[in-house]
């Protein structure tokens, strides 16, 4: 018995599928009895209670039935324009056949339903991908098509300021779970036609929808095919977030720098549309995912073009600055101390050596041990009520540093480097390239603990060549600085004026040319100062 139930066959996905009925939303036509399709839909949903069947009659003569989703559809809609529209008495001189299905389902179509979008099924895959997605499905007896009428409702979350992406100036409006909201707050950045809108169902089990959206003539026509391409090569079980989608088209899968980027602020997405990037939007998730991108792309903050341009160059450099600090101070500071200490003027190297004094750890293993100890903070002051996350963290953050300086574990001047490198780490705008950035300072502190300046070096460059290797949907990582290209320069380390920044990136983008000539400000002619005489 314990035998038989160790032993295990491996099958194929199709045959478990096939096996276990896992997917019953097969391409197989409706029944025209009104009953035996009833049947059959209470058998599939397990007589789930909130699946809603109302039976009634249509134009006071066609027994029919309305199937929808409590919860998932909007009540007043269902009653007032599919169940009151469709009892109404109809002139049966205006149907030419009442014994031909077809006629029946066209004339109630339209004549009788008065909702803006209805449109015709005719297989149980559409039937149950409309009942469970919001829609309000008819059901016609004798008919073996029926009618979806779009009533998706229910409760969602508003439109509010996105929570990890703040700015002091700039739009309040973040993306939501509904995505059809996410889809209008793109359109009301960009009121052009040629925003094209693309939608595919994704997940065998959860029925995902999944939304492509560029501008036709601006986007890279190659990369919106690649982007379709991958996307219809997944074949899962269920999609619950954008970051199932994320892993699953990205170039680089053996490192942990991110080759796709996600927001939740509308106007970083349409920022990009409008240089030729590819939006992905996946429904029931507030971040939607932009390729391709790249380096810079997350050192870029929405805010760098709301503020003056010079102050916007400021901020970037101020990133690029904190990149470095966040990925090499603690390594640069054990490599020092451990076996360059003639780099140190002597005063300095005479200071630390007094507080290293009755420290019981290497510089490494100390360094290590505060690294581990502001992570975990970090990551409990996340995870915690919000009420008291942040006392938590920082008074944690705190206590235990003190704590630990007055007990000799590690020394004042570690706190220090430790502190400052986590607080640099929060300058970066992207969340997921900052975890990237927290992953190799941990390879770096190793370098250093054993090979000193020299496995630091030796450390970056394999860093940089590790980047070079890196492509986003095709494109290199580190464009536009490898391979150079001088008008990328613009908005990359620095941010040029508005209207110097004439052109798109040509990598991402068919039409480079993004704006007129001569859109430099003039100074007025003459002195105005005075009132003419």
């Amino acid at each position: 018995m314990y035998t038989k139930f160790l032993k295990y066959k491996k099958s194929s996905r199709a045959e478990i599928l096939e096996n276990q009925d896992l997917q019953p939303f097969q391409k197989e036509a409706l029944h025209q009895n009104l009953q035996k399709n009833i049947a059959a839909i209470q058998s599939i949903v397990g007589n789930s209670t909130d699946i809603i069947i109302r039976k009634f009659q249509v134009a006071g003569s066609i027994h029919a039935a309305v199937v929808c989703t409590d919860g998932l559809c909007d009540p007043a809609n269902v009653s007032d324009f599919v169940v009151k529209s469709s009892m109404q008495i109809l002139d049966k001189t205006l149907i030419p056949d009442l014994n031909n299905p077809d006629t029946i389902v066209q004339t109630v179509k339209d004549q009788l339903l008065t909702f803006w979008d209805v449109r015709e099924i005719s297989d149980w895959k559409q039937l149950y991908l409309a009942v469970l997605s919001g829609d309000s499905v008819l059901v016609l007896d004798g008919c073996s098509k029926a009618l979806a009428a779009a009533t998706k409702g229910g409760e969602g979350r508003s439109v509010t300021e996105p929570s990890t992406q703040t700015v002091i100036r700039g739009p309040k409006e973040g993306f939501t779970e509904s995505f059809r909201t996410n889809t209008s707050l793109i359109r009301r950045k960009i009121k052009s036609p040629k925003l094209w809108l693309e939608e595919k169902t994704i997940g065998e089990v959860t029925l995902t929808t999944v939304g492509i959206m560029y501008i036709q003539g601006i986007a890279n026509e190659g990369i919106v095919q690649e982007v379709r391409n991958r996307l219809d090569g997944i074949d899962i079980d269920g999609v619950l977030e954008s970051g199932y989608i994320e892993d699953l088209i990205q170039d680089g899968v053996w490192t942990p720098f991110p080759t796709v980027f996600n927001s939740e602020r509308p106007d970083v997405i349409a920022a990009g549309l409008l240089e030729g990037r590819v939006a992905i939007l996946v429904d029931g998730t507030p971040f939607v995912l932009l390729v391709p991108v790249v380096l810079t792309s997350f050192l870029q903050a929405a805010e760098d073009y709301y503020q003056r341009y010079d102050f916007g160059t400021l901020l970037r450099i101020l990133r690029f600055c904190s990149l470095f600090i966040a990925l090499l101070l603690p390594s640069l500071y054990v490599a020092v101390a451990s076996y360059h200490q003639e780099t140190l003027p002597t005063s300095l190297m005479l200071n630390l050596a007094a507080q290293r004094e009755g420290v019981p750890f290497p510089p490494v293993l100390e360094a290590f041990l505060m690294e581990v100890v502001f992570e975990v903070l970090r990551e409990a002051g996340v995870r915690m009520p919000s009420t008291v996350g942040n006392t938590i963290s920082i008074v944690g953050a705190l206590v235990i540093g003190q704590s630990a300086v007055e007990a000799g574990v590690v020394s004042p001047a570690m706190v220090i480097v430790v502190s400052f490198t986590a607080i640099t780490n929060f300058v970066i705008p992207s969340f997921s390239f900052g975890i990237a950035l927290r992953l190799m300072r941990f390879v770096f502190l190793v370098l250093a603990g054993t090979l000193g300046m020299y496995g630091i070096a030796v450390g970056l460059l394999i860093f940089v060549l590790h980047l070079c290797s890196l492509r986003s949907f095709g494109v290199p990582y580190l464009k536009p600085f490898s391979p150079f290209i001088a008008d990328g320069q613009k908005d990359a380390l620095f941010r040029f004026p508005i209207w110097a920044m004439n052109t798109r990136p040509a990598y991402t983008s068919e039409n480079v040319i993004r704006e007129g000539p001569n859109q430099k400000p003039e100074k007025p002619s003459g002195d105005r100062s005075r009132d003419d005489e």
